[in-house]
């Protein structure tokens, strides 16, 4: 769970271990010391005084502290190239009875008391935090990639949850009574001590292997898929464990009822109930004015799951997990509702509950011989059954000896996953005070210790041809515009424009699945007149073909734009990294209709990151945009795409691109210009020129600057077409106006002209002269693709 746990796991690069980690020690100390120095004397103060039942003023100071030492020692080990998680809990271990227990007993006890009333408080943040770091879990668990990988994954899943399940289970039947919190049901902490040791912490996992720059790699998505299918394989066990326990007896009913509740919960979950998070989050970012709606009503899907699985008998765990994965899959979770949420989890939530773990831990029960030969045989058998489980489903899944040992070096991490399922199971009485202790203590060291032996294992494995293809394209893909679009607005209506405008969208949105709105504007009911009419001399025979025609005709103009975006998604394979699995596109299409340029505004404002229009008053007889352009556009700050032509009679039936002119001069807006006329040219084997503008100079440096940058720019135009696998031809122009280079290319037989323009301010849309002259002047269809 490092991923989200420690602010740059999975959202920025790690610095090496050891960077700045020595410059970073003593000011973190200081800073820490400088904070028990105030607290934890005002608190053994406080001790000294009758104090009520639970003290509200003791409980901001426990949070306050907490927040403070986590995130400072989180801080610490990140900086010393571990996972933030292990910092706060092991600023946990400092501030509990491990260490200032030790040290000064009366501060420690007067902070943190033993009164189950003041604990309760602190225990509800704990519980609360254990469902949204769930919840997050689930969001961040990537079921596409473990379909990708496929065979290898789940060989290694299931033979690295075997192993070590059954080396666990068996340890849990040979434990000393004493260990036990209740010896007449070892059964049930033998189920959940196997449990513990067979599941991996997917986020440690995946934080090394990004940092290694191996998250990209083959072995590095096996890893990563195969830590996902162990933690949630993990977490159903866990969860029948659990209504194991709260049930008090193992009998045929309590284990039927906690499988057969599982499997069923786990069923209509990804059938009824995808669909139903899917329209929740869908209705609330469409109806809600406030931008924190969605973030309100994900909780509430959580809780709700959490409830039911509650109901039905296991642990509320799971329903938060599954429902963090249909979150995580929804459509139109994007990036900026997705930091809201991380942020409230990785600033508040997380720092408490696992200071608070490591605070529940008492390592002064290692000077008991007996418990410290105990933890190391936990390790011991948790590594080794780990490592043996991971290494031979590696091979069973057709890799290598060294790929096979590096998943086995990568697997032993446990991590924030095994104190969470430690801390569940001290709630639940599953487990004891010091075998939690042991849990504890084994977690830290497999997890610190996995790092430096993954990466020793992944510095040995090279990479072939067919690897280093695929991560050129996704390095391409990382950067692309197309690519990394969420959610698609197309506002059209019948013309030629919006027809157009249309089979765009639906090929954007068909390269990767984007949900997409369809406002129709000025849609009007009933039979349209195509404009053509027979004479009296035509014959009966032609008559009846005729009427068919017209009536075929009649239903394609009355045809909504919504079903031409999901025809044209169908006629687009997906931009995938992996060729083999490039399928036809499908999109996800709601439909709407608004009846002025206002009322489209509106519905821009509800979150889309790319907005194509094409209504038939696009180009004013004046110069410009029409004021229904502007209108229809006003307010929207993403990305845009607006479609003129000024051929007259123009039917759906005669857009018929095969050539492409793209003018290109390095900028990003050029860039996406040149993505969108490939994503065009692609679904209709169009080709693509590339026009580049320029000047010469008399200055030899900057003439050679120039063309350095010349060659840069369609060297990366290049890339992409390759990327996109379409034809691509380059031409320059010296010594001319970029507006009379583009019409004087444009007359030498193209169908459509892409020009990348940036917005400017004013009380009408307006791009620029460029574009302003493109736009009066070509008498062919154009595309204006907006920043």
């Amino acid at each position: 769970m490092e991923g989200f746990f420690g602010d740059s796991a999975l959202t920025r690069a790690h610095r090496p271990a050891g960077t700045g980690g020595r410059a970073a020690l003593r000011p973190a100390v200081w800073a820490v010391t400088a904070t028990l120095a105030i607290l934890i004397p005002a608190a053994a103060l406080a001790a000294d005084k009758p104090a009520p039942a639970a003290s509200d003023a003791l409980f901001i100071a426990q949070i306050g502290v907490l927040l403070l030492v986590g995130r400072l020692m989180g801080e610490l080990a990140q900086r010393f190239g571990q996972p933030a998680v292990m910092g706060q809990l092991v600023g946990g271990l400092l501030l509990g009875p491990s260490v200032l227990g030790l040290i000064w007993p009366a501060a420690q006890h007067a902070l943190f008391p033993a009164a189950a009333e003041q604990k309760s408080m602190i225990t509800a943040v704990s519980e609360l935090g254990i469902l949204m770091l769930l919840l997050l879990t689930g969001m961040e668990t990537d079921l596409q990639l473990v379909r990708r990988v496929g065979r290898s994954a789940i060989t290694v899943a299931a033979a690295g949850v075997a192993v070590p399940f059954v080396c666990g289970f068996a340890l849990g039947e040979f434990l000393p009574d004493a260990l036990l919190p209740k010896p007449d049901a070892r059964l049930v902490t033998a189920i959940f001590l196997g449990t513990a040791l067979s599941i991996s912490s997917v986020k440690i996992v995946a934080m090394v292997v990004r940092d290694m720059n191996f998250m990209r790699r083959d072995l590095g998505q096996i890893i990563v898929a195969s830590a996902i299918l162990e933690d949630t394989i993990g977490w159903v066990i866990i969860a029948v464990a659990f209504g194991l326990a709260s049930a008090g007896k193992i009998d045929p009913w309590t284990v039927g009822r906690a499988v057969i509740g599982t499997a069923l919960f786990m069923v209509l979950s990804f059938t009824i109930g995808r669909r139903l998070v899917f329209e929740a989050i869908r209705w609330t970012n469409d109806n809600f004015k406030s931008e924190f709606a969605v973030v309100t009503a994900i909780l509430l899907i959580m809780i709700a799951m959490a409830l039911i699985t509650d109901w039905i008998g296991v642990k509320d765990v799971l329903g938060a997990f599954v429902a963090g994965i249909l979150v995580g899959e929804s459509p139109i979770l994007t990036r900026h509702i997705d930091d809201q949420l991380r942020g409230l989890i990785t600033a508040l939530f997380m720092p408490v509950f696992f200071c608070l773990a490591g605070l529940t831990a008492d390592l002064t029960v290692l000077k008991n011989p007996q418990l410290a030969a105990l933890t190391v045989g936990l390790i011991a058998i948790a590594s080794v059954g780990k490592f043996t489980g991971a290494f031979v489903g590696g091979k069973l899944g057709g890799l290598s000896r060294a790929e096979a040992l590096a998943l086995g070096c990568g697997m032993n991490a446990r991590g924030s996953t095994e104190v969470i399922v430690a801390t569940l199971g001290l709630s639940m009485g599953v487990l004891s005070q010091n075998l939690f202790t042991l849990i504890v203590t084994m977690a830290v060291i497999t997890t610190l210790s996995m790092p430096p032996m993954l990466r020793w294992s992944l510095r040995r494995l090279p990479m072939n041809r067919k690897e280093r293809q695929r991560l050129k394209r996704e390095e391409l893909d990382a950067k692309g515009f197309v690519t990394n679009l969420e959610r698609l607005l197309l506002a059209a209506d019948d013309s030629p424009n919006g027809k157009f405008a249309s089979r765009l969208a639906g090929l954007v949105a068909g390269s990767g699945g984007k949900p997409t709105t369809v406002v129709e504007f000025g849609q009007k009911n009933g039979r349209k007149s195509n404009g053509r009419s027979k004479s009296k001399s035509d014959s009966k025979s032609d008559s009846k073909s005729s009427e068919e025609a017209e009536a075929k005709t009649a239903d394609t103009e009355q045809g909504d734009a919504a079903h031409a975006v999901k025809t044209s998604a169908k006629d687009m394979t997906t931009l995938d990294t992996h060729p083999d699995e490039e399928k036809p596109g499908s999109v996800d299409v709601i439909k709407r209709t608004h009846d002025t340029p206002d009322t489209i505004a509106d519905e821009a404002r509800k979150g889309y990151d790319f907005f194509v229009v094409g209504i038939a008053k696009t180009h004013n007889p004046k110069g410009g945009f029409t004021r229904d352009v502007t209108k229809v556009v006003n307010g929207f700050e993403g990305a845009l795409a607006v479609v003129d032509s000024q051929a007259k009679g123009a039917d759906a039936s005669d857009i018929d691109i095969k050539r492409i002119l793209v003018p290109i001069n390095g900028t990003e807006v050029s860039r996406r210009a040149a993505e969108i006329a490939m994503t065009l040219a692609r679904a209709d084997d169009a080709d693509v020129t590339a026009l580049y503008v320029t000047r010469s100079t008399s200055d030899g440096r900057r003439r050679s600057a120039s063309r350095r940058h010349e060659q840069a720019v369609l060297k990366d135009i290049a890339a992409l077409a390759d990327r996109y696998d379409v034809t691509l031809r380059s031409t320059t122009r010296t010594n001319v106006a970029p507006d009379e280079a583009i019409l004087r290319e444009a007359k030498r037989g193209y169908d459509l002209i892409v020009l990348g323009v940036s917005r400017r301010p004013g009380d009408t849309l307006y791009f620029g002269n460029t574009a302003g002259v493109v736009l009066d002047h070509a008498k062919i269809l154009k595309l204006f693709v907006a920043s």
